[in-house]
């Protein structure tokens, strides 16, 4: 990789800093071409990127960002994931990581707060953002149905009593 694809890998890496909300941190120590793949395929699917950058490139993308505190996590090889909805991307490399030995989670970042591993996997845990939106909907929408059944029952209860009048 000469000069100037290295700078331009500092400045990928560094737009994507600016515009992403969640980066984790993953350690990948002989993943095969096929998992290395499959992992790829999987954070594709959850709308995550999955990247395999040069320490030192990625340390000087960080430098300015917020998430400077990703800098010590950068040792040996390591790969970085990221996505706009954190969620996402915690739950598929903490999924992998489960049933793939050789792909661990070291640790992320959520904005400027620096999350170790065991954050990553407790924010894993937490149901997606459109479950999330879904059990808001429903949570508005149960009022107003309780309130509806509410306002009919008195009727109801009427046109039971005039149904029985009307058969004796």
């Amino acid at each position: 990789m000469n000069r100037a694809e290295k700078q331009a890998l500092v400045q990928s890496l560094a737009t994507i800093f600016r515009t992403t909300e969640m980066v984790v941190v993953g350690r990948n120590r002989g993943l095969t071409v096929t998992e290395a793949s499959d992992l790829r395929r999987r954070m594709r699917s959850a709308g995550a990127t999955y990247r395999v950058a040069k320490n030192s490139l990625a340390a000087r993308a960080l430098a300015g960002s917020r998430f400077t505190g990703l800098a010590p996590l950068l040792k040996g090889p390591t790969a970085l994931a990221w996505s706009a909805d954190p969620v996402a991307v915690a739950k598929v490399a903490v999924s992998f990581a489960r049933t793939n030995d050789r792909f661990v989670v070291v640790g992320g970042a959520l904005g400027p707060r620096a999350l170790e591993a065991g954050a990553v996997e407790a924010l894993a845990e937490l149901p997606s953002l459109d479950v999330l939106r879904a059990g808001l909907v429903g949570l508005l929408h149960m009022p107003a149905e309780r309130l509806a059944a509410v306002l009919a029952a008195p009727a109801g209860g009427l046109a039971r009593v005039f149904g029985a009048y009307a058969r004796t």
